[in-house]
């Protein structure tokens, strides 16, 4: 492709350099550029995408955590371009210039999300299609309606904690929980792990500067977890990674096991929350829900197209001069996928209170080879445990005014805090609806707990797990190792 004359604005080489003093941690630097962090994406990231939308059209050249510059893509079309043209816009991060450099160390906030590991998120080709087919087929062997049966389990179980109180917070007390209940238990691990696994992967998928250890922390959960399917396999995702024609080391069954936990957990806790929240706020959504007039996966669908639970997909990387959106693009500039923005670009959709139901043209999942691979898990999860809670508690309330709710904005999502609700308090069912067809346990040596106490197997998933501090114990590990 042709390279038109640089544009001074774009993303090189070099970092941006920092504020000087006095200079604010928001709104424009001193070089013209937006931060995707910080308090204006903090308070309305949407806000912020239309702002970029009227200075620089379907591609704008942003700051990330660090003050490293990247392009933040706002077309839905260029979005789907970049994802659907690995050979230009390659998820191998090898290729970002800052990475090559080395100013990306590990501790780095973005090097969770950026640092190159052997799984099929930053592979391309033939690579790609190993690894992909590997993780996809694995995810195969277990039918949905079979996942179906966990996610009802778990939903009534969690339903069962707060019906008889007649008031609950559905985003830490359900939406919180359920996914990475589920998840525990498709990977083979007692559903204790679930909590520990919650904290750190949102505090790696924020960016924050504790994102590193929180990497650890799951990378040392899961890498005990292989060893022990390497002995004792059974029927759950870490064997079937492992038993695979396609032959993964332990190392890539690892990373992929991360990347399908953090992937299929907060974009699920978010999806859900987000949609009792329209759920709870929106009369005439609701209405059409309960009615008949609208199935809950076309429901899902609405909700993805206006609440993605990603707002953004980090990252591609140039693989050489390209052209976008009329914008120079130089080799080993990041491009950023604006899944929400992109969601909302007039020029597909020029009226955005029209319907989407069941319009499944959105960015949520992103697109091309890199498509998320947990998107029919993510929808069983949501479907279905939302299904169970409306089912069980009809005449949910908001408990608050919708005013008051609120949100907590990170480089890639945008999450509900909280969802107080008030219902009629009932009995619990748990006994009826799973004492007398109890699903399958997963089947584990003893191992240890996040707290590093040893543990028979069986007994985490019994019984309410101590929440202290999961980095706690990882710090003085690493501390241990000095």
């Amino acid at each position: 492709m042709t390279t038109p004359t640089p544009d001074p604005s774009a993303p090189s080489g070099a970092s941006a350099a920092a504020p000087p003093p006095g200079c604010p941690a928001h709104g424009t630097t001193p070089g013209g550029l937006r931060r995707l962090y910080g308090p204006e994406a903090d308070a309305d990231p949407m806000k912020l995408y239309e702002t970029l939308r009227a200075e620089h059209g379907a591609l704008a050249p942003v700051l990330l955590p660090g003050d490293l510059r990247a392009w933040l893509v706002l077309g839905h079309r260029e979005n789907l371009e970049v994802a659907r043209t690995p050979s230009l816009f390659s998820r191998d991060s090898r290729h970002w210039h800052d990475m090559q450099q080395g100013k990306v160390p590990p501790e780095h906030p973005m090097a969770p999300l950026t640092m190159w590991q052997p799984l099929c998120v930053f592979a391309d080709g033939t690579e790609h299609e190993r690894l992909r087919r590997a993780v996809t087929e694995s995810l195969a062997r277990f039918e949905a309606r079979g996942i179906r049966r966990y996610v009802t389990r778990f939903a009534h179980q969690l339903i069962d904690e707060f019906a008889p109180t007649g008031r609950a917070d559905l985003v830490e007390q359900f939406a919180d929980q359920l996914p990475m209940r589920v998840i525990t238990q498709l990977f083979g691990m007692p559903e204790g792990y679930g909590p520990h696994l919650v904290d750190a992967a949102k505090d790696m998928i924020r960016g924050t500067e504790t994102a590193a250890v929180s990497n650890e922390y799951i990378t040392e959960t899961l890498e005990g977890l292989v060893r022990r399917k390497r002995v004792t396999p059974g029927h759950d995702v870490a064997s079937k990674l492992l038993e695979h024609p396609a032959g993964l080391t332990d190392d890539e069954v690892r990373e992929h096991l991360r990347v399908l936990l953090v992937s299929a957990n907060e974009p699920t806790v978010n999806l859900i929350a987000n949609t009792l929240r329209l759920v709870l706020t929106d009369q005439r959504f609701r209405a059409t829900l309960t009615g008949g007039h609208m199935t809950l996966p076309d429901a899902l669908e609405q909700v993805l197209w206006d609440e993605p639970p990603m707002t953004t997909n980090i990252g591609r990387w140039a693989t050489g001069d390209a052209e976008l959106a009329g914008k120079s693009i130089k080799a080993g500039d990041m491009l950023v996928l604006g899944l929400a923005a992109g969601n909302t670009d007039p020029d597909i959709r020029p009226d955005t209170s029209a319907p989407m139901h069941g319009n499944r043209s959105h960015l949520a999942f992103s697109g091309g080879p890199h498509e998320c691979p947990g998107q029919d898990l993510g929808r069983a999860i949501v479907d279905t445990g939302i299904d169970a809670l409306l089912t069980r508690l009809p005449d949910l309330q908001l408990s608050v005014s919708e005013d008051e709710l609120r949100w907590d904005t990170a480089l890639m999502s945008r999450r509900l805090v909280a969802l107080p609700v008030t219902f009629t308090a009932r009995r619990p069912e748990s006994s009826r609806r799973t004492g007398s067809h109890p699903l399958p346990s997963a089947e584990l040596p003893p191992m240890r707990a996040p707290q590093g106490e040893p543990v028979a197997a069986g007994t985490l998933s019994a019984a309410a797990p101590v929440r202290t501090p999961w980095w706690s114990s990882l710090m003085r590990r690493l501390r241990g190792r000095r």
